[in-house]
């Protein structure tokens, strides 16, 4: 890539009409960075901002069409997988990824809401982890994320380091769900914790914040090749789009994805 040219970030995520989460994240959070998103729709949701009500996932060969257009087209420098959906779509990005091997990836394994709302069909779990993960270099699951990838893991550190040995390079282990008194992210790679990175715990819960946080360190990675410090700086970026967050709805915040522009 050329100095002229504008990092691309191809972007596969769900549709959420309310604003807060999904494909609308990765765009404002990839065009924060100076980046350009190029969005393709895995599902489409019906959602608010305080649970979701039901989903369709899109044709499996249409993802793989339009990923392939911009492939052929654009100068993609990372991908970013938010919600899959279903099995056949995950199907549909692993041949993609396969195809494109020095593609960095950045996977948020989103199935289902905090209030247990589903987001994907029976079977995506097992083939996310023997799919996509393999193929992923930087995993950003939650503490019930990485529970769920990796079942039978004691602690949440356990299951991150249990994670690594699908062959993705980097778990990114984030700490929302966590007990502590600040947020605290957890780093990972080589089969050991790297580093920590700990946040003041704001008192709102936040409507996209793992999509804002995936998404960011996409684009971060596509012009910082040491990935220690693309996550810190997409941490930091995540964290002041919560603190400007705003509750539009009624229910969770939204992040300011734009607060620097005010």
């Amino acid at each position: 890539m050329t100095e002229s040219q504008t990092p691309v970030v191809l972007c596969f995520s769900g549709l959420d009409p309310s604003g807060g989460a999904g494909i609308l994240a990765d765009i404002e959070s990839i065009s924060s960075q100076g980046a350009l998103c190029a969005p393709i729709i895995t599902a489409a949701t019906v959602q608010d901002t305080q649970d979701v009500m039901s989903f369709a996932p899109m044709p499996p060969d249409l993802i793989i069409e339009q990923a392939r257009a911009v492939l052929e087209d654009m100068p993609v420098s990372v991908i970013k997988i938010g919600m899959v959906g279903s099995t056949e779509i995950a199907e549909a990005i692993h041949s993609i990824l396969v195809d494109y091997p020095s593609i960095k990836v950045v996977y948020d394994p989103v199935f289902s809401t905090e209030k247990d709302g589903a987001l994907s069909t029976p079977g995506l779990v097992e083939s996310a982890r023997s799919l996509l993960l393999p193929l992923t270099t930087v995993l950003t699951p939650n503490i019930f994320e990485a529970h769920t990838l990796a079942p039978g893991s004691d602690t949440p550190t356990a299951a991150a380091v249990a994670l690594l040995e699908t062959n993705c390079q980097y778990v990114l282990l984030t700490g929302t769900h966590g007990k502590t008194r600040d947020v605290v992210h957890t780093l990972f790679s080589n089969h050991r914790e790297l580093k920590r990175y700990s946040y003041e715990r704001l008192p709102h819960k936040y409507h996209g914040s793992g999509c804002t946080l995936a998404a960011s360190l996409a684009a971060m990675m596509t012009i910082e090749p040491e990935i220690e410090n693309a996550v810190h700086q997409a941490l930091d970026y995540t964290h002041k789009t919560l603190v400007h967050g705003k509750r539009i709805g009624m229910g969770q915040y939204h992040p300011d994805r734009f607060f620097w522009a005010k």
